[in-house]
């Protein structure tokens, strides 16, 4: 059985939006900041960093929201063949309550944030620079309201470069192998 409740807050939301978007208010952005350029070794993994600011007077719901009904904030990239993404670390949500929904603490972010994820070239990838794809996908609220879902793209190079020599030498031959 759906959450009445939630559902209630839900039309409630879409209601104001579509009001508040009428009235030609401003729309809620988030904007993602250039990404440098990592250069990580063949086979080894290296840390990547997305930072993105949420427009003045909006705030987005976290990667984990309180509520089921709240969109989370969700970053999702296509990277190259050869080249995996691992985990993607969100910061924490701050807990806020809002008028249009005063009795209920949502998770959010708003300013500045920054993602996290780690990349690894595989081994066997050749040495060079590779685009990596993406997009964040959000729900942005003003203390009025919330906004229909959008997305904003993320992309970013990866530099490989040739990873260290294993690092082993030859043994030393064995006093018998020129008899």
């Amino acid at each position: 059985m759906p959450n009445l409740r939630g559902v209630a807050v839900v039309t409630l939301l879409l209601a104001s939006s579509l009001l508040l978007a009428q009235a030609g208010r401003k729309a809620p952005s988030v904007t993602v900041a250039p990404v440098a350029t990592p250069e990580i070794a063949q086979g080894k993994a290296g840390e990547v960093e997305v930072h993105f600011r949420i427009a003045p007077g909006f705030h987005i719901n976290s990667n984990t929201p309180k509520s089921e009904y709240m969109i989370p904030t969700a970053l999702r990239l296509d990277a190259p063949t050869d080249i995996m993404i691992g985990k993607i670390t969100y910061p924490d949500g701050k807990d806020m309550t809002f008028p249009f929904a005063p009795e209920e603490k949502l998770s959010v972010y708003s300013g500045d944030f920054t993602v996290s994820l780690m990349v690894q070239p595989l081994r066997s990838v050749t040495p060079g620079t590779y685009a990596v794809h993406g997009s964040l996908k959000y729900q942005a609220c003003d203390n009025a309201a919330c906004y229909p879902p959008k997305t904003v793209p993320v992309d970013f190079n990866v530099k490989v470069r040739r990873g260290a020599s294993s690092g082993g030498h030859n043994p030393a031959q064995s006093p018998h192998a020129h008899r």
